[in-house]
């Protein structure tokens, strides 16, 4: 389980690698950086990505809740069932569950991250975030640069995935 400076280390070691980052998406900080930066200041460009990866992880159409599970019907009780049967005149009456589910198999959806990552094209690079899950409560990502040329944007984004799940913070 590599630490932040590994983390960079093996994130720079990928083919096109010009430059990474871990930041704090709450407060735009770099927790480390490596290589160069997009504009030649690391914090500028962590406070900027930041911005990104905030807007991503709070906005709905990125982020969306979990859906609400439906209703389920309850069965009727015997009572309900007798007299619907004995009454053939009027329309028989369904009865629905309005009950809150228990909280079995949630927070599935509230677990980890609210984004995966992020891949942002220019005409000479990539830019791939790719969110951080931690057991506290953080808000942190992993931010390579690469050259567009040189670069293999399948490859680094498998690795990162692998790196963002073996980054050990603390």
């Amino acid at each position: 389980m590599p630490g932040i400076d590994a983390c960079l280390e093996e994130a720079m070691s990928l083919p096109g690698a010009r430059g990474a980052a871990i930041v704090d998406w709450t407060s735009g900080l770099a927790l480390g950086t490596a290589g160069q930066s997009p504009n030649g200041d690391h914090e500028a460009t962590a406070a900027e990505t930041a911005e990104l990866a905030r807007a991503a992880a709070e906005y709905t159409a990125f982020a969306p809740e979990a859906p609400a599970p439906p209703a389920i019907p309850a069965p009727p009780s015997p009572s309900e069932a007798s007299e619907a049967s004995e009454a053939a005149d009027g329309p028989a009456t369904k009865a629905t569950d309005t009950r809150e589910g228990d909280d079995e198999g949630e927070g599935e959806g509230g677990k980890g991250p609210p984004v995966q990552d992020l891949i942002v094209t220019t005409r000479t690079g990539y830019h791939i975030l790719t969110f951080v899950e931690t057991t506290f409560d953080s808000s942190v990502f992993l931010h390579l640069w690469m050259d567009r040329d040189t670069g293999n944007l399948a490859l680094a984004r498998l690795r990162l995935g692998r790196l963002a799940e073996r980054l050990v913070l603390g």
